[in-house]
């Protein structure tokens, strides 16, 4: 059975396309053909603007609603994306490689509890009145920015996609989902349940369609802000656009993150959460440690113990419970992770495990785990981000070694650091440049602001500065007149 869809969801309805393009999907584990979508051009991006557009500046519509009547709708909404949870997962599955164990937690959980954080979150914020220094009293209102453009990738479509989405539709905004063209099929799904929610037409306006159509829809005269999430060429890209229009951007461009194991800390006994710190997904996630740095003095062991645990996951079907590692996302991405591996052997990197195609896997675009060890903190396998299933060990000689390595990096996203020390976990954290990071873990949560610094992007996500991105600022300054 395929999944066909003939229309695109604009004004909150479904509109034949401009075009008779169509984006087919397949299946990365059995490259089996699954379904297609139309594939949106400019003239569909157009009009998708227009009905954002009208939307908002409905003098009734989305913008002016009270903050309790969008956050109702938002709840509606949670909810409707959960009950569609497991066939939102599978399709996600089936297209980008997503073992199905994570897909149906990250997939369905963290769009419906982002819609409830900022449904609470928004009706919990009050205008504020500020004492002047000048013995006045200032208003300070928060109103929504206007029609965003939210661009989405491929690697956990759903949960990338609500980390935009809640906040714009909380603040007001209305938006214009631009998906990526390997994960289209669970877009449709947030579409149907945005109509079973009652979201007002317009609000929400889905057009997937590949990088010419996305810079249409950036530079396009009708959009206030862009929202984006992907790779840093791309997102520099979208930077001058928008620097050039003096139009608001959020980036989130991706990371080469440092896992720092202190010479205290218990790798044996907390090799799963270094795994999923730093491989889950096959290593398609943006904030993944894939730079592994371990202390001379116990570097043989841990490299031993590293290699054990990453040799022994479990490659095969997404759609089995048991799978760590699915297929990566695309055959043209498996080439570009395994150009790297092969350019970062040649650099004198000792490959400990993995580095080719699993055995026995004929269909699908499987890749083994790989390890590398003896890495300068220069090479290819320290510096570039592969974005599939493989580690570099550095070795270091002492903490202020370790954090250099950390720093030394194009990239400030995410991190970690692993130590029996609590306290000396976090003096070590708060030294590294980068925007997040974990102590003995890493998880992202909704509370908490979540970007990048240096080549890993501009602003922030998640948390009320995530909600303050989709708002405008305004001093009402309380002067009273002369008596």
């Amino acid at each position: 059975m395929t999944i066909e869809y003939d229309h695109l969801f604009i004004g909150g309805e479904w509109r034949a396309p401009s075009s008779r393009d169509r984006i087919e999907v397949h299946s990365t584990a059995t490259e089996d053909y699954i379904g297609s979508v139309p594939e949106g051009k400019n003239k569909d991006i157009d009009r998708a603007v227009e009905a954002a557009r009208l939307a908002f500046d409905d003098p009734e519509g989305w913008s002016t609603r009270s903050p309790e009547e969008r956050a109702e709708i938002l709840r509606r909404f949670a909810d409707e994306i959960e009950a569609r949870g497991e066939e939102i997962a599978n399709r996600v599955t089936v297209q980008n490689g997503m073992p199905v164990s994570l897909s149906q937690k990250w997939e369905t959980t963290n769009p419906a509890q982002l819609l409830r954080f900022y449904a609470d979150m928004v009706t919990e914020q009050e205008e504020e009145i500020r004492p002047g220094v000048k013995g006045k009293q200032v208003l300070v209102t928060r109103s929504p920015i206007g029609v965003v453009g939210a661009i989405v990738p491929w690697n956990v479509p759903q949960s990338i996609t609500f980390l935009k989405l809640a906040p714009a539709l909380a603040a007001g905004c209305t938006v214009v989902l631009k998906p990526s063209p390997e994960t289209v099929l669970d877009a449709f799904l947030v579409a149907e349940a945005a109509v079973a929610a009652g979201l007002p037409g317009g609000v929400l306006n889905i057009v997937p369609a590949g990088g010419p159509v996305s810079s249409h829809l950036v530079s396009h005269p009708g959009v206030d802000k862009i929202s984006f999430t992907g790779s840093p060429e791309v997102g520099r890209l979208i930077g001058e656009t928008c620097g050039r229009m003096l139009r608001p951007v959020t980036l989130e461009l991706g990371g080469k993150s440092a896992a720092i194991l202190l010479d205290d800390f218990d790798l044996a006994g907390n090799i799963d959460q270094l795994y999923q710190a730093s491989m889950t997904n096959n290593g398609q996630v943006c904030w993944l440690s894939t730079r592994i740095l371990v202390p001379d003095s116990r570097y043989d062991e841990m490299v031993k113990l590293i290699t054990e645990k990453i040799s022994n996951l479990r490659v095969g079907d997404p759609f089995d419970p048991a799978t760590e590692i699915g297929p990566l996302v695309s055959e043209r991405h498996r080439e570009r992770v395994e150009d790297l591996i092969r350019q970062s052997a040649e650099e004198g990197a000792r490959i400990t495990t993995g580095g080719g195609r699993p055995a026995g896997q004929d269909k699908g675009w499987f890749l083994e785990p790989t390890v590398f060890a003896d890495v300068d903190r220069k090479d290819t396998a320290a510096q570039k981000e592969f974005f599939g299933p493989v580690l570099s060990i550095i070795r270091y000689t002492d903490e202020q070694d370790a954090i250099d390595i950390a720093n030394d990096s194009e990239f400030g996203l995410a991190g970690s650091v692993w130590s029996a020390d609590f306290a000396r976990a976090v003096g070590v954290a708060k030294q590294v440049e980068t925007g997040t990071i974990g102590i003995n873990g890493y998880a992202t949560d909704p509370s908490s602001p979540f970007g990048g610094v240096k080549a890993s992007g501009l602003g922030r996500e998640l948390g009320p500065e995530g909600l303050a991105h989709y708002q405008v600022l305004k001093s009402v300054y309380l002067l009273q007149p002369n008596a």
